[in-house]
């Protein structure tokens, strides 16, 4: 049986906490009532509350004042304010000091349970998440899994949503972005993390090999084949099996990997006996597969099989707030494995970072650092051994070459964290609404498209 959440209402006025209680129940939450800041706190140290809801202004206390009271207890506990329409200058300042949300008496009660659900729904995606990097922490060195970027935090909030499911997860991004890091956070995350997890790279093995590596051969299938072999789809039983690169997959094997999707059962090499295929797959590719579809390179059924759940992986020049936590983390890594005291990076290298581009994303980024350790003799890395070999081959570019890119790159920050607001966006930049979309339309960048990130 599923334990309902449990709410804590604090207010001074019985009848409001009656009533309260009432209607909260009757939507099936688990309800605790106090009447003054006091009776909340020991309530809150006898029990594990999901949500308070909280008067702003209390006899003895502000509700503030009380919300940081609650939050020293249970720092991951939402809290809703209630306030009287004059106070919502202070409602307002509450939701700067960590509140969820503040409602205005007399509420809309269809509005409380919405803003409820909203403040338990978000709370539940941080302490998913929050379980997720520990989980991929302690089972592997995974808390290279930087994700202060929104772009990022995004990622790892579909990762909590989709682990638990058995769904084909579709893992889509140019290389180096981490594709078998979210992959394995898929699995870890899931119901066969105790199982294998099973990663092949298609591109990497040769044509003529990869169907008895993935499906194993019976001995004698073919000149070599002294003896049977077990496959990977086997090894993988009741885990998960990871094709990384399956864009590069041969359209033979493709319609064989097609068949294990639909019936769950494959063949290995020289036998006639099937062998079922309890397991979870997760794909992943640089390419873009559709395209490959229109030029018969992909075949189309498979396509849309392995297409269930997709994941996009953003190149690490979209997520570069997560540049500087990266290389912190990278510092750390080679400082053990080298045995060195580099306690970080200077302003000036770590500008050097910020305004490069990246085409090899995270995995570049870490040859960099690695390089930069390995050449370094002081506590502190500086510009001379970061991206050395790429600023004399990068070409010069004309001053407005540079001055457009700029430009366009930040209208394209500032609508990302205005969510495509243009109003907000140009106010941000210190522009007329006018002038601000006469540069959105030079640089071709649409409000609209922000919106949906």
């Amino acid at each position: 049986m599923i334990t309902p959440p449990r709410i804590l209402v604090v207010d001074d006025d019985r009848n409001l906490l009656e009533l309260l209680k009432m209607r909260l129940e009757s939507a099936n939450y688990d309800v605790v009532t106090a009447a003054d800041g006091q009776e909340a706190l020991d309530a809150v140290k006898e029990q594990i509350f999901d949500l308070a809801i909280v008067d702003l202004q209390l006899v003895n206390q502000s509700g503030i004042s009380l919300m940081n009271d609650l939050h020293l207890i249970n720092p991951e506990m939402p809290v809703i304010i209630l306030t009287a329409y004059g106070s919502i200058e202070s409602a307002v300042e509450a939701v700067k000091k960590g509140a969820f949300n503040y409602l205005t008496k007399p509420f809309n009660p269809a509005e409380l349970l919405s803003q409820i659900e909203k403040a338990l729904e978000g709370s539940r995606l941080v302490s998913e998440i929050k379980h997720l990097k520990e989980l991929l922490e302690e089972s592997f060195d995974f808390s290279s899994i930087v994700a202060r970027s929104e772009k990022m935090q995004k990622v790892l909030e579909q990762v909590s949503r989709i682990a638990k499911t058995e769904s084909t997860v579709y893992i889509h991004g140019e290389s180096g972005t981490g594709k078998e890091l979210i992959a394995r956070a898929v699995h870890l995350a899931g119901e066969r993390k105790d199982r294998p997890f099973v990663a092949i790279n298609c591109a990497a093995i040769p044509e003529n090999l990869l169907e008895s590596e993935l499906f194993g051969h019976e001995k004698g299938a073919f000149t070599g084949a002294i003896k049977s072999s077990k496959g990977l789809f086997a090894q993988a039983h009741e885990g998960t099996i990871f094709l990384d690169e399956i864009g590069d997959m041969p359209l033979s094997l493709q319609a064989k990997l097609l068949r294990v999707l639909q019936e769950r059962q494959f063949y290995p090499v020289g036998s006639e006996k099937p062998v079922e295929a309890d397991i979870r797959i997760i794909v992943a590719t640089n390419k873009d597969l559709e395209s490959e579809v229109k030029r018969g390179l992909f075949r189309e059924d498979l396509f849309y099989r392995i297409h269930v759940i997709p994941i996009h992986l953003p190149p690490l020049r979209e997520r570069k707030e997560d540049i500087p936590h990266l290389s912190e983390y990278f510092i750390k890594k080679f400082s053990r494995q080298m045995k060195k005291k580099v306690k970080g990076i200077t302003p000036a290298a770590m500008q050097k970072l910020m305004l490069y581009d990246w085409p090899g994303n995270v995995r570049e980024l870490e040859n960099t650092i690695e390089y930069a350790m390995a050449m370094s003799h002081q506590e502190f890395i500086t510009e001379d051994f970061i991206l050395q070999a790429k600023n004399t081959q990068d070409k010069l570019h004309t001053l407005k070459e540079a001055r457009d890119a700029f430009e366009k790159g930040y209208l394209t920050n500032v609508l990302e964290l205005t969510k495509g607001n243009v109003s907000k966006a140009s106010e941000l930049a210190g522009k007329y609404r006018a002038d601000f979309y006469n540069l959105l339309k030079k640089h071709d960048l649409k409000p609209e498209e922000f919106k949906k990130n």
